[in-house]
C-alpha cells in the first residue's frame, strides 16, 4: 500500500536507446525474460543466504528462501516474487535506473576475492531485468530491503524513458515483480506456457520455484554434486528428465575439471541407438549451462558430430557470454570445451574397454558406428578412436571381436600389414576365395561387415606403423607356399592364362596363376586402384558419376584345381565349350567379389552349358 506521492525519474542519458535495443534486438526469443527474472531472483536469494551468516539482524527473517511465480490469464498478468535481499530506494534507483549496472557484480566485488568462485551468482550483466519490457505494458517492482530500517518501496515504469518510485507499506522482504502483459504477449499469462519455460531454462536453480503454488524444479543439478554422494536411481531420474527418455542409461560419465577450464559435466549413453533403428539423424543433445542456467539446449559445436548420441549437461562458469546470455563471444573457448570433454569421454571408453570388456562390447555393438565415423573424419582424436575399434577376425569366435592392438600383438615378426576383408557377414567371407591364401599362411584377417568399414579403413590407413590392407586387393603380395603335386606345369599354366586373356578380352585386365588360392578355382581382383568393389556398389546406389564405367578385373586361376586342369584339356579339344566355361568362371569370380551387376548373360550361358550335360 502506497503512503507517499510517486517521485518521477528520467532514465540515464542513453537509457531510452538502450531499452529499445534490449526490447527489440538483444534477445532472440521473448520467453527469455522468464529465465532472466528467475536468475535475478536466485541471485537475490543467494546473497541473502550469505548475509544470514554475517549479519545479526535481517528483516522478515523467517521467510523461506524460495521463488514464487503466479499467472493470471484473465488479467494478462505474471508475478515473480523472491524473498531475497530486496532493494532500498537508493538501490532501486541504482540497479533499475541504470542499464548495465549489475547488483550481482557489485556484490561479488564487495565480498572480495574469496567470492569470485561463488558460481551460484548467475546474474552478471545487469540488463536481464529489462527483458521484461519485451512483453510488458508496464512493470512494477515491490521491494523491501533486508535492512530492517529501510521502508518498502514500489518502482514502476512502462519502459518509455522514465520511472516512478514511491514508498509502500506492508511489503515482505525481497522483490515482487508484477508484469502487465501486452495484448500480443498475453499467452505468457498461461500456466502451461510458463511451466514449460521454467522447466526448460531454470529447472536446476538452487532455490525452490513454485508456479501457482506447485513446485517446478524437483530435479537437482546432479552435475554439481560429488559423484560419491549420488545414488544410481538419482542418476537415472535425472537422465530421464534431461533426455526426455523412458529407458535407463547404458553408461554415464560424471566429472569435473578446473583446468584449462572450470567444467562440471554429466554425460549419458542411452540404451539404444535410434539411428540404427532407422530413425532420423540424431541432433546434439548435451545441453550447455552456465552456473545452472540453460544457455543452449542443443549446441552444435560443443561436441564433435560423431558424439551426437550423447545426452546430458555441461556447465562452465568460464563462458564469456554476450550481454544477453544467449551466444558465446569467444568461439575458441567452446573449442577448448569440445577438446576437454571429448578427450575425457574417450578416456572413459578406454577404461570401460579395459575394465568391463563385455559391457564395452555391448556398447560397441550399438554405438560402434559413431566411433567409426569419428575415426574416419576426426583427425584430432583419430588415434584414440582407432584404439577403440573392434572387429571379428579369422582367429575369433563368431560374435567375438578383437582390437587392432590385439591383432598387432599376434602378428609375426615379418608381417608388415594388417589385413581385412569386407563382406556382408562372416559366412560369406569365410566361404569366399580371398581368405584362402592368408589362412594357409596363418595370417589373421579382420572381418568388416558394414558398408562404412572400407571407408574407415581407407581413412585410418595405418595403426602402430602397420598399414591397413584389403586382403582382396590386387597388390597384396604373399609369401610362397610349397607347391602341391598334381598342378598344371608352368608352361601349361602360361598357355591357359594367355588363352583366357584372349578369350575374355576387355573384360579382364590381366590373367595369371594365383599365389593365394587353395580350394577355389579362380578369383577376381579389382583392377581399379581408386574404386574398390564395395565403393563401386555404394556409388552405384547413389547414382554417382563413375559407377557405370566399364569394369575391368584381374583374374587369378588355381593351377591345382580340377576345374582349371579340365579347362586346360578342353580349351584345345572343344574350344567353344571351353569358352563358355571360361566366361562362367569369370562370372563366378565376379559374383564372389560382388562385382556382377547384370546376371542375364550368365543365366543364358548356364542354360547352354546344361544342354550338353
Amino acid at each position: 500500500m502506497s503512503t507517499s506521492t510517486p517521485q518521477k525519474f528520467e532514465f540515464q542519458a542513453e537509457i531510452k536507446q538502450l531499452l529499445d535495443i534490449v526490447i527489440h534486438s538483444l534477445y532472440t526469443e521473448k520467453e527469455i525474460f522468464v529465465r532472466e527474472l528467475i536468475s535475478n531472483a536466485s541471485d537475490a536469494l543467494e546473497k541473502l543466504r550469505h548475509l544470514q551468516l554475517t549479519e545479526k539482524e535481517i528483516f522478515d527473517e523467517k521467510l523461506d528462501l524460495e521463488i514464487n511465480v503466479t499467472t493470471d490469464d484473465k488479467a494478462k498478468r505474471i508475478t515473480i516474487q523472491d524473498f531475497g535481499v530486496g532493494m532500498s530506494r537508493s538501490e532501486l534507483i541504482e540497479n533499475l535506473g541504470t542499464i548495465a549496472h549489475s547488483g550481482s557484480k557489485a556484490f561479488l566485488k564487495a565480498l572480495g576475492e574469496g567470492a569470485q568462485k561463488n558460481a551460484n551468482l548467475i546474474g552478471q550483466f545487469g540488463v536481464g531485468f529489462y527483458s521484461a519490457f519485451m512483453v510488458a505494458k508496464s512493470v512494477k517492482v515491490y521491494s523491501h530491503s533486508w535492512r530492517t530500517a529501510e521502508p518498502g518501496q514500489v518502482w514502476s515504469s512502462d519502459g518509455s524513458g522514465s520511472y516512478e518510485i514511491e514508498a509502500s507499506e506492508g511489503e515482505r522482504r525481497g522483490a515482487k515483480i508484477v508484469i502487465e502483459l501486452k495484448d500480443e504477449c498475453a499467452d505468457f499469462a498461461q500456466d502451461w506456457k510458463i511451466k514449460g519455460i521454467l522447466e526448460r531454462y531454470s529447472a536446476f536453480v538452487s532455490f525452490p520455484i513454485n508456479l501457482n503454488g506447485k513446485r517446478i524444479n524437483t530435479v537437482q543439478a546432479l552435475w554439481l554434486r560429488n559423484k560419491n554422494e549420488v545414488k544410481d536411481e538419482e542418476y537415472t531420474e535425472f537422465y530421464k528428465f534431461q533426455a526426455h527418455a523412458v529407458d535407463d542409461p547404458r553408461l554415464r560419465l560424471h566429472f569435473s575439471a578446473d583446468a584449462p577450464l572450470a567444467i562440471n559435466s554429466l554425460l549419458f549413453v542411452p540404451k539404444d541407438n535410434t539411428e540404427k533403428l532407422g530413425f532420423s539423424r540424431l541432433e546434439p543433445s548435451v545441453s550447455l549451462y552456465c552456473r545452472k542456467v540453460l544457455i543452449d539446449a542443443k549446441p552444435k559445436d560443443l561436441l564433435p558430430e560423431w558424439l551426437r548420441f550423447l545426452k546430458g549437461v555441461v556447465d562452465s562458469e568460464d563462458l564469456p557470454l554476450n550481454i544477453s546470455r544467449e551466444t558465446m563471444q569467444d568461439k575458441s573457448l567452446i573449442e577448448k570445451l569440445n577438446k576437454v570433454i571429448t578427450k575425457r569421454f574417450l578416456k572413459f571408453l578406454e577404461e570401460e574397454a579395459r575394465n568391463r570388456p563385455e559391457g564395452f562390447a555391448d556398447f560397441y555393438q550399438e554405438f560402434g558406428h559413431f566411433l567409426k565415423e569419428g575415426a574416419a573424419l576426426d583427425y584430432t582424436h583419430k588415434d584414440q578412436l582407432t584404439k577403440l575399434l573392434r572387429f571379428e577376425s579369422s582367429l575369433t569366435e563368431k560374435g567375438k571381436s578383437t582390437s587392432l592392438a590385439d591383432y598387432v600383438s599376434r602378428m609375426g615378426a615379418d608381417q608388415k600389414e594388417i589385413y581385412y576383408l569386407v563382406g556382408p557377414n562372416r559366412a560369406a567371407i569365410e566361404s569366399g576365395p580371398y581368405l584362402e591364401g592368408l589362412k594357409a599362411r596363418n595370417l589373421e584377417v579382420l572381418f568388416c561387415y558394414e558398408a562404412v568399414d572400407e571407408y574407415v579403413m581407407n581413412n585410418v590407413r595405418e595403426f602402430e606403423g602397420k598399414k591397413l590392407t584389403a586382403a582382396d586387393h590386387a597388390d597384396v603380395k604373399l609369401a610362397d607356399l610349397p607347391q602341391a603335386e598334381g598342378a598344371l606345369s608352368e608352361d601349361d599354366t602360361k598357355k591357359l592364362t594367355a588363352w583366357l586373356k584372349e578369350t575374355l578380352g576387355e573384360r579382364v585386365a590381366e590373367v595369371k596363376a594365383s599365389d593365394r588360392l587353395v580350394n577355389s578355382p579362380v578369383l577376381a581382383l579389382n583392377a581399379d586402384k581408386f574404386m574398390s568393389p564395395h565403393m563401386r556398389r555404394m556409388m552405384k546406389a547413389l547414382n554417382r558419376d563413375g559407377a557405370d564405367s566399364p569394369l575391368r578385373v584381374n583374374l587369378e586361376i588355381n593351377p591345382r584345381h580340377p576345374v582349371i586342369k579340365r579347362l586346360f584339356e578342353t580349351h584345345t579339344a572343344n574350344p567353344d565349350r571351353a569358352k563358355l566355361v571360361g566366361e562362367q568362371l569369370l562370372d563366378n569370380a565376379l559374383i564372389a567379389a560382388g562385382l556382377l551387376d547384370d546376371p542375364t548373360a550368365m543365366v543364358a550361358r548356364l542354360n547352354k552349358l546344361l544342354e550338353s550335360v
